[in-house]
């Protein structure tokens, strides 16, 4: 029986005791569980990590090329301060709940409201799936505050993951995921999306301005559901796991008019892109537009605590204080460890050092040059059709022709990403997310990359391109 403060070499008991209990997420476990003990596979124990590296239980040092595997350790690993800044905190105060304030929950809301002109309040919760929620049930109530209910209806988009939650799912745009769970609660809608690449694959799509064309799309669902029934439309600025999509030009701007037009809130989800990963605090800065709601979560405390925000504009915000005298006039949602002020006293030394290490500029600088060794990747290997991203949030889709555009299938791009790992460098793939298109290599690389980085990142994806396609 271990006590809690393990610090043996030997990790058998630690791997053991994993194999035994941890459920971990993603994965098929029969290879842990397998009864012929010598094809049986240990589950990989994480044990430490310092900068972009991290070591696992047999000590083998590997380049993290995902910031934790899920786009989240923007800053790298080992960042004291912000762990005795967490430390310091809970000595003081760990919790309470959210219908009282702290003092890292005031300090960080106007620090990122600072950082975010236009919006104005700060909605603490615990998980990305968990923001958006709030997000979802801000506009319903509106609707029924303002519209007998009828506005409720949420556009979600193809290609796009908002959560794992079933409401979040509901707006999941990646079939696969959402096989086996539901039913779905009612009152959301896809639209299309605006993958430039694939335009082929959509009826009508021209050469030129497709960008204003793929957002058309969007108001041709509008107007088929009926604009007096959508209450919000919710996209990623750039496509996450969905493939890494970047939006074409003049795609945004055309969002905000129709979302303008027809009186629709735009909630945009920066759970991936948030707090520096694509070169500006946030995706849709790239872009000029206003939004409406705005969740985030990863990058926010880069995994040094548990921490997610919904932030409105003071307009959204005022829907919910307008009639004091009305008991339920208020925004009646509580969110238990958003009380808790580990995630915002992390969230506030997270943001001083992507400040003070000029991080926005390195993502912006290294995420050029990323950009560009890959490139020189696609005119090495064909397999490449297209590399594409924005900042340290880059990808590479795998077709085994470039003039069809067929993608790889899913399991030879797992081939490659275990051929990066056992070369020591973790890279992500699309992966049992949308049917017959989980072909696209991923990178996000925390914001501290340098070229030598990026430079043994790129290595490994070019050995393990030339051995599994030969």
């Amino acid at each position: 029986m271990m006590d809690g403060n393990f610090n043996e070499n030997d990790l058998s008991r630690v791997v053991e005791a994993d194999r035994a209990h941890v459920w971990h997420h993603l994965s098929q476990h029969k290879q842990y569980m397998n009864d012929d003990k010598d094809a049986q596979v240990d589950p990989r124990i994480i044990v430490e990590g310092k900068g972009l590296r991290v070591w696992d239980q047999k000590g083998k040092e590997h380049i993290d090329a995902v910031a934790g595997g899920v786009w989240t350790v923007n800053v790298g690993y080992g960042r004291e301060r912000i762990a005795n800044a967490v430390r310091d905190q809970l000595v003081k105060l760990n919790f309470f709940g959210g219908t009282a304030g702290s003092i890292p929950g005031s300090i960080f809301s106007e620090m990122l409201i600072d950082k975010m002109p236009g919006m104005s309040r700060v909605y603490y919760a615990s998980s990305g799936s968990e923001a958006n929620e709030k997000g979802f049930k801000m506009v319903r109530q509106i609707a029924h505050k303002r519209y007998g209910g009828k506005k409720n209806k949420v556009l979600y988009r193809d290609r796009d993951y908002h959560g794992g939650t079933i409401a979040t799912m509901a707006a999941g745009g990646q079939d696969e995921r959402n096989v086996q769970y539901g039913p779905f609660p009612e009152g959301f809608v896809r639209v299309p999306h605006c993958l430039e690449y694939r335009k082929h694959e959509q009826d009508g799509a021209p050469d030129e301005n497709y960008g204003v064309w793929a957002a058309n799309q969007i108001e041709e669902v509008i107007l088929r559901e009926g604009p007096d029934t959508i209450g919000s439309l919710c996209l990623e600025p750039v496509t996450a796991g969905g493939g890494v999509i970047t939006p074409p030009t003049g795609y945004w701007e055309r969002i905000r008019e129709i979302c303008d037009q027809y009186d629709i809130l735009l909630h945009i989800d920066e759970v991936v892109c948030g707090v520096g990963r694509t070169g500006t605090w946030f995706g849709y800065q790239h872009y000029g537009i206003q939004p409406d709601i705005v969740t985030m979560a990863k990058g926010v405390a880069s995994g040094y605590a548990a921490i997610s925000c919904c932030v409105t504009t003071e307009k959204v915000f005022d829907m919910f204080k307008d009639d004091a005298s009305d008991h339920l006039n208020y925004f009646r949602d509580i969110s238990t460890f958003g009380g808790c002020t580990a995630g915002p006293a992390a969230a506030i030394e997270n943001m001083r050092i992507i400040e003070e290490e000029d991080l926005l500029a390195n993502t912006v600088a290294m995420g050029d040059y990323m950009l560009d060794q890959l490139a020189a990747l696609q005119d090495k290997h064909a397999v490449i059709g297209q590399v594409r991203g924005k900042g340290l949030f880059l990808g590479a889709e795998l077709v085994t022709d470039r003039a069809t555009k067929e993608p790889v299938h899913e399991k030879i791009v797992g081939q490659v990403v275990a051929d990066c790992m056992s070369q020591g460098v973790i890279i992500g793939a699309t992966n049992r997310s949308v049917p017959g298109r989980n072909n696209t290599l991923c990178f996000s690389p925390a914001l501290i990359a340098t070229k030598d980085d990026i430079n043994q990142i790129v290595a490994a994806v070019d050995g393990a391109l030339g051995r599994v396609f030969g």
